[in-house]
């Protein structure tokens, strides 16, 4: 079927890029095969189709390959698969050629960080032990809770190499059960086929973080199971709870709450969200820690400004929406959310009381956040100071050649 489509796939291909994909570059006869050659010159690992100027015959989809600069050198290697909007993922910057078992030498770092540096297991049970392109493993995420191995794949070569890895995943980190989650249409893209051969029969897990417990909900919860990029922000959350009233707004299975109640000693917590589903897991999660919290089902922008409008007011509110720009066509909308939102937080803040805020979207950056909070504060005649901005944990590291990947961004203000 896949042969038979790909004559009427190269119809639509770019008429350069289909006459590059049969060339030959001049010298090339003496490179090692399979290759592929860039057009331009990038230390990214996402390399796209105006990028390459061409590949071997014999680069199919899935295969480690050499990879030459356009002036014929070697430049590095990675992973290719010419129908995708990503064809090459560089995983390795280098002059000399190794053979792919270099990966597992990435594997172990990653693992070794986490484990032997950051120390997580000392404090928590679920941390991310891959982190794609922040690891130099461009199109793999993997997730640890508890004995469950929860994996997040973008690319067919990194699906292709799962089932050597994960016996050596397992022994590193001590589990033994394993879910891969494949967005349909990154399958559809990428030809990937056949993951739930690969998985166990897991609906739930319980966790434990900084003394909190949580049951992790794989059949209804976001991405991997669980937002362990904020564990650090949660337990710092809770120096700020004592014996204050706190308002968790958009608070899915309630991280923030469970921090301010169990380890801040909040007098009163009230979380609210619109998901019915993380409204009743946040539930068993308090139930979990015989905490007592007031939950919530309702949309944060019609709660708070009924709020307001009652002049309702908190010591302590986080704000930790869901991603509210999700492509550049969108953009402009998901601005105005995280205004619109933002006023109607700082609202809802008693004067020198504090505003912890949240923005996970990777297309707005550090510096246009803060513009918007700023321009909330002016249209609502209110002073903040800003006191830290902070974001995801350690163990989602960013790698410097793809600064965008440090999406999730934390603002702490203190309102008057």
């Amino acid at each position: 079927m896949q042969d038979a489509a790909r004559p009427q796939r190269d119809r639509f291909m770019p008429q350069e890029r289909r006459k590059s994909a049969h060339s030959s570059p001049l010298g090339s006869e003496t490179w090692i095969k399979p290759w592929v050659q860039l057009k331009y010159y990038s230390q990214h690992p996402c390399i796209y189709p105006s990028m390459i100027q061409t590949a071997s015959p014999d680069a199919t989809a899935g295969q480690w390959v050499n990879v030459y600069g356009k002036d014929g050198q070697p430049f590095g290697q990675g992973l290719y698969n010419p129908r995708t909007r990503v064809p090459l993922r560089v995983l390795r910057h280098a002059s000399e050629f190794v053979d792919e078992s270099c990966l597992l030498g990435l594997i172990d770092r990653a693992i070794d960080l986490r484990i032997n540096h950051l120390r997580m297991p000392e404090f928590t049970d679920a941390f991310r032990v891959i982190h794609s392109d922040g690891d130099g493993l461009s199109g793999l995420v993997v997730d640890r809770y508890a004995d469950v191995l929860s994996i997040e794949v973008h690319s067919l070569g990194m699906f292709q190499r799962l089932p050597n890895w994960l016996p050596h995943l397992h022994r590193r980190l001590g589990t033994q059960r394993t879910l891969i989650e494949v967005d349909e249409r990154i399958a559809r893209i990428e030809g990937i086929g056949g993951a739930a051969k690969l998985c166990d029969p897991v609906r739930s897990v319980k966790i434990q973080e900084h003394g909190i417990r949580y049951e992790v909900n794989f059949e209804q919860g976001h991405k991997t199971g669980f937002f362990c990029d904020q564990r650090e922000n949660r337990r710092r959350f809770a120096t700020l709870t004592k014996g204050a009233r706190v308002l968790d707004l958009c608070c899915y299975t309630g991280g923030f709450s469970l921090a301010a109640k169990i380890l801040g000693g909040a007098e009163e917590v009230t979380g609210v969200d619109l998901d019915e589903t993380a409204i009743a897991q946040a539930k068993r999660n308090a139930n979990l820690n015989s905490a007592r919290i007031d939950w919530v089902h309702v949309d944060a922008f019609s709660y708070a400004r009924q709020m307001r409008t009652n002049t309702n007011k908190w010591d302590v509110v986080v704000l930790d929406p869901p991603k509210l720009i999700l492509s550049r066509e969108d953009e402009e909308e998901g601005r105005r959310k995280y205004e619109d939102l933002n006023i109607l937080a700082l609202t809802l803040v008693k004067p020198g009381g504090f505003l912890v805020t949240c923005s996970c979207s990777g297309l707005l950056s550090t510096t246009d956040f803060e513009e918007i909070l700023i321009r909330a504060a002016n249209r609502m005649q209110r002073r903040f100071q800003f006191l830290d901005r902070t974001g995801a944990g350690p163990d989602h590291p960013v790698m410097c050649n793809c600064p965008e990947s440090q999406y999730l961004k934390l603002f702490w203000t203190r309102f008057f």
